[in-house]
């Protein structure tokens, strides 16, 4: 592949990622995510101050955003595993450090996602399973945020030693794990001091 066309894909990736649909979104209904609720401007804090509906357009625009410049590298322009896996990390970037928004994005756990059903639709089901199970359980986005990663990083380790997976894709799941994980820092301190905003009625 010409390195100016792999310079577009990078380019238009973290462009994609930039764009702040769940901002937007709420912006609609005459709500600044950056001052309601926990500031952040992703999906869960849609749900939080939108409602539900306005939370589910939102995390499959965000996912999408991570879903769409993975595949098309992949499976259009035919790019390396590992530079597959840059496109989709570009992608991240840019909802964490989005240009429209000045620099200043959400968590990137909905466009992780998208760019994990991607390359392993399989992953992402476990991942959407063990969030939505966390959830339930508890009420926190976070922790089941948190939940999710670590336990599809695990899998994605197992199948790349089994040979089911390219190493490079599970070393993808696991940088992304450490931006999860680094992202969420404030909510960890915030769970372990029993102070974490959920949402429903367990964290009332």
């Amino acid at each position: 592949m010409a390195a100016i066309t792999l310079a577009a894909l990078l380019l238009v990736s973290y462009l994609v990622g930039s764009i702040p649909f769940s901002f937007l979104i709420a912006k609609a209904r005459g709500i600044d995510l950056r001052q309601v609720g926990s500031g952040n401007t992703g999906a869960s804090n849609v749900w939080r101050n939108c409602g539900f509906l306005p939370f589910l357009v939102a995390l499959a625009l965000d996912m999408a955003k991570g879903a769409a410049p993975t595949f098309v590298a992949s499976s259009i322009a035919h790019t390396s595993p590992i530079w597959t896996m840059i496109v989709g990390m570009c992608a991240m970037l840019g909802h964490l450090f989005p240009i429209f928004l000045r620099f200043k994005g959400g968590k990137a756990v909905a466009t992780a996602g998208g760019v994990l059903f991607a390359i392993q639709p399989g992953l992402f089901v476990l991942a959407a399973l063990v969030w939505t199970a966390v959830f339930k359980l508890k009420g926190y986005p976070s922790l089941a945020s948190l939940s999710a990663a670590v336990i599809v990083a695990v899998a994605g380790t197992w199948l790349a030693y089994t040979g089911h997976f390219p190493m490079i894709f599970a070393g993808y799941i696991w940088v992304a794990l450490v931006l999860v994980v680094y992202m969420h820092r404030s909510n960890i301190q915030r769970l372990l001091a029993g102070q974490e905003m959920g949402i429903g009625p367990r964290t009332k």
